[in-house]
């Protein structure tokens, strides 16, 4: 028998993003709203952090946990903003990046032939993570009622067979914005306490949050209500807060026995974030406050101005998002999001990303990132709109 490509490999589909954005790069003069980044470079203070680790001689392997003094800010920095105490030795991981974070959390819950829960929209990562570890993703799409995304319990409840083993939930929401009200926190809480089953909380947008009186102010965490014994897993990255997305760092809050297996199986996967990243987030962490807080009133004005825009097109449906820094209009009677983004790419040289790359119902939408510049989106959105008024 020939040699051939392993069929949990074969069953991870190409993203649509990325199958979109390598037309685009083909392309000149493309407005590129189709990934998640600001626009804006890494802040100075971060990238002198850096420079100052490296000529210090952080450029050696770390704890597979990563760097005990960093473990230590995630720890003063939970304490700090969402007043939970965590133990930096046993329930913090370091991690490769926020998506390295969720391979691993995946990999210690998932055994080939298991089932894992995914509320979608979402980014395909966590679904396509659950292929690589040979399980099966069932997605439960957020209803959208009274100008609102929420989550339909009773659908969970029917998703749930003897072989669930996780529930992977994304708040703020990529791509819909959404955030979770602590009551819906509770509920996705006692769901998964009742089927004895792991939660995962994809909070990586979390500081990136519009609907509170002091922009800045995280949205709170899972961890405010989890204790520290319930099979609960957050997934966290310095890419959207610090605008460090080519940095690749990340980490993970766990139960202890899911953080000590977590950071043995990073031996085999990264062995450790770099070094001197490391060494860069922790100042961030301690120093990140101020620019993020420019950035956020920057994402903010973003948001509105393109509001304004889409909600004078025709046939479009576009609920306010209260965090992340995504639009995710509907289209009536968009059946195709894929065509229809890549048209719009090779006629206006607008380039979104297709609502289909992000599960059960998605498709109808596409994806907005409004995190660049307003001379990007501007011109951007208003070619949309002419092309949404020709169609």
């Amino acid at each position: 028998m020939p040699a051939c490509v392993a069929s949990s490999a074969e069953r991870v589909p190409h993203s649509r993003i990325r199958e979109l954005a390598d037309i685009a790069m083909s392309m000149e003069g493309v407005f590129k709203l189709y990934f998640g980044e600001s626009s804006q470079p890494t802040p100075e203070y971060i990238r002198r952090a850096a420079y100052k680790a490296m000529a210090d001689g952080y450029t050696f392997y770390t704890e597979n946990a990563g760097l005990l003094s960093l473990r230590q800010g995630i720890a003063d920095y939970y304490q700090r903003l969402q007043g939970v105490a965590l133990d930096p030795q046993s329930e913090i991981v370091v991690t490769a990046s926020g998506v390295q974070a969720l391979n691993v959390a995946i990999r210690c819950v998932i055994d080939p032939g298991d089932e894992a829960i995914v509320l979608t929209p979402a980014w395909p990562n966590g679904s396509s993570n659950v292929a690589l570890a040979n399980g099966v993703a069932c997605e439960i799409a957020h209803p959208l009622s009274g100008g609102r995304y929420g989550i339909d319990f009773e659908a969970l409840e029917a998703a749930v067979t003897s072989r669930t083993r996780l529930l992977i939930y994304t708040s703020p929401s990529n791509p819909l914005g959404w955030v979770a009200t602590e009551q819906e926190q509770a509920g996705l809480l006692e769901f998964a306490r009742r089927r004895g089953i792991w939660l995962l909380a994809d909070e990586v947008y979390d500081r990136l949050y519009y609907r509170t009186p002091a922009l800045g102010t995280p949205v709170p965490s899972i961890l405010r209500q989890a204790t520290r014994e319930d099979a609960v897993i957050v997934v966290q990255s310095f890419s959207k807060t610090f605008c460090m997305t080519g940095w690749r760092l990340g980490w993970l809050v766990a139960r202890r026995d899911l953080a000590h297996k977590a950071a043995q199986l990073n031996e085999f996967i990264v062995s450790h974030a770099p070094s001197f990243t490391q060494r860069a987030g922790e100042t961030a962490l301690v120093w990140g406050e101020i620019e993020l807080k420019k950035m956020l009133v920057r994402l903010k004005q973003n948001r509105d101005f393109c509001l304004a825009i889409l909600r004078k097109a025709p046939g479009v449906t576009i609920p306010e998002p209260d965090g992340a820094f995504y639009l995710f209009p509907r289209i009536d009677g968009l059946t195709d999001s894929f065509a229809f983004c890549r048209r719009l790419l090779e006629e206006t040289q607008v380039g979104l990303a297709p609502g289909v790359a992000f599960g059960a119902g998605g498709e109808g939408s596409v994806r907005i990132c409004y995190a660049a510049e307003r001379e990007v989106l501007q011109p951007a959105l208003e070619r949309l709109a002419l092309f949404l008024q020709s169609r």
